[in-house]
């Protein structure tokens, strides 16, 4: 007798599934692209899904095997959500390459990852041609900006006599390369399971709480990290999505949240910074949806920037996570014990990264070992769970980024406090040691952007002749606005210990930035290294 008591079905967790299922139940509700004329291109889930399985079939027919990689270097619209769901129909793998990044980085991770067809917009069509002779392409398929070409013409090859492959939920399905800040990029492939499992945690409410109520907008690019996973969440459960395509200035944002009524939009804080300023420059000039969400994610989202959000009726959801992810890992969002918490303590909350997800495991960890959830005591973050890679793709250079016993070490430097939340207060490689103590550029960044005259700030370590690094604060002032170095410290100095203080400001024009949106500080600390002090 079979020592195995279960009795559920062994049903596997394939993308195929999900297609299914959004066709059946939401092929009505809207998929709308803003193509690069900034017309806009309706259609619907139902379309969507029976082009991406014409898609999967046309591909096969071409030659696409299982496992094989499917490159795109496209903006977030419709067809982008096909290649997403298509390519995995097939049995192929979609790789999302980041049209922000080097050419010669381009270079490397189409030739790493060993893409044999590569989807591309037309308007993208330059940033290729920089790299394209360099790389073992075996077929380069154009979506134009006003339908037709290659695209349409690959999908016409479908006859819709096709029998698709059996997939299995540990087959790869998607790959992302890291941006390669630090040494060459590296790639993380996700698998059926890993993708279907992190869309139901994204849409649960606690998270993300997407439903088929919502209409979604993500400003983050479906080019890295799944886009959060939200173009998965949203098939899932039906959520109307609106795709900005190349347009992600702010204006054209808010008027697309004007006119679609979008109830949840995605993004990096610079993103939501420039929005914010452009509600305020023109107060009444866009009629938004009522309590909409502003996931926030890539880098910590300053509290200044959530009460000024909340001030113009939008809710900052503050998110953590990291490509090798999925990507989200953490969720910020008050508890039950919130009605009994002063302003200042909601605000303070809704400012940290949050709790984990469901089965993501959370430590933090000291050179002495693992450290309490007490709030204050810090340690390198480390994670677990179903959607975080066990490995690099075909890399043998980063084992380290492991513990022998299976965590991932994430780099960011935190506090987990009793409730489990998470509050980053650097990454490793960004804290500052002065005098043999440690200061945050993150919480000094962030005090900062609450002047009224700041728009964005970042903070670096600066060789220092007596107390090996201290703090200079690199600062963008909003249009028109003008503040002292004095000013500045003096409106630091009440939050912070003395010797936090920076010693230096510097104001300049623009903050260089990562291609996912963050600041560059390594193009910061190489630019002031040889800072002169006085």
């Amino acid at each position: 007798m079979s020592t195995r008591l279960a009795t559920m079905m062994d049903v596997p967790l394939t993308l195929d599934r999900l297609v299914a299922r959004s066709e059946k139940l939401f092929a009505p509700v809207e998929v709308i692209s803003r193509r690069a004329d900034k017309s806009l291109h309706r259609t619907t889930f139902g379309v969507v899904c029976a082009r991406a399985r014409r898609l999967a079939e046309a591909l096969a027919r071409w030659g696409l095997k299982p496992g094989d990689r499917v490159a795109t270097l496209m903006w977030n619209h419709s067809e982008h959500l096909e290649l997403y769901l298509g390519a995995p129909l097939a049995g192929g793998v979609v790789h999302t390459l980041n049209l922000r990044l080097h050419p010669d980085d381009l270079t490397y991770i189409v030739n790493h990852a060993g893409d044999r067809l590569l989807v591309v917009d037309e308007v993208l069509l330059p940033l290729l041609e920089k790299f394209r002779q360099r790389v073992q392409l075996e077929k380069v398929v154009v979506v134009p900006s006003r339908g037709g070409g290659d695209y349409e013409a690959l999908l016409s090859t479908a006859t819709g006599h096709w029998t698709p492959p059996v997939l299995a939920e540990e087959d790869a399905a998607g790959m992302c390369y890291t941006s390669g800040t630090t040494g060459q990029p590296k790639g993380v492939v996700y698998t059926h399971r890993s993708n279907a499992l992190h869309a139901l945690s994204v849409a649960l409410v606690d998270t993300l709480a997407l439903s088929h109520r919502d209409t979604l907008l993500p400003v983050v690019p479906m080019f890295h990290a799944n886009a959060w996973g939200l173009p998965h969440a949203a098939t899932m459960v039906g959520t109307k999505l609106v795709l900005p395509g190349p347009h992600l200035d702010a204006v054209s944002l808010l008027d697309l949240m004007e006119s679609e009524r979008v109830t949840c939009a995605a993004g990096v804080p610079t993103v939501w910074m420039a929005i914010l300023e452009a509600l305020e420059k023109e107060p009444g000039r866009w009629k938004l949806a009522p309590d909409v969400r502003m996931v926030v994610g890539g880098s910590a989202a300053p509290e200044a920037m959530i009460r000024a959000f909340d001030r113009q009726g939008l809710r900052v959801v503050h998110a953590w996570g990291m490509t090798e992810m999925s990507p989200v890992g953490s969720v910020s969002q008050l508890g039950p014990d919130a009605a009994s918490l002063s302003e200042d303590e909601r605000y303070a909350q809704r400012a940290r990264q949050g709790r984990p997800t469901p089965w993501v495991d959370i430590r933090a960890m000291s050179a002495s070992g693992e450290v309490p959830w007490d709030g204050k005591t810090s340690g390198e973050l480390h994670v677990r769970g179903p959607w975080v890679a066990r490995a690099y793709y075909q890399n043998q250079e980063a084992l380290d980024r492991w513990t022998e016993d299976g965590w991932f070490r994430t780099g960011d430097v935190v506090t987990i406090d009793a409730a489990g939340s998470i509050k980053v207060s650097d990454r490793s490689k960004d804290l500052i040691k002065s005098g043999g103590e440690w200061i945050s550029s993150v919480d000094l960044e962030n005090a900062l952007m609450a002047h009224p005259a700041v728009k964005e700030a970042a903070v670096v370590a600066v060789p220092h002749p007596k107390w090996a690094e201290r703090p200079l604060a690199t600062v963008v002032l909003k249009e028109g606005a003008q503040a002292s170095p004095a000013e500045l410290r003096d409106f630091l100095a009440p939050r912070f210990a003395t010797f936090w203080l920076p010693d230096a400001f510097v104001f300049v024009d623009a903050i260089p930035r990562t291609s996912a949106g963050k600041f560059l500080k390594s193009a910061l600390r190489e630019r002031y290294c040889n800072w002169t002090w006085d």
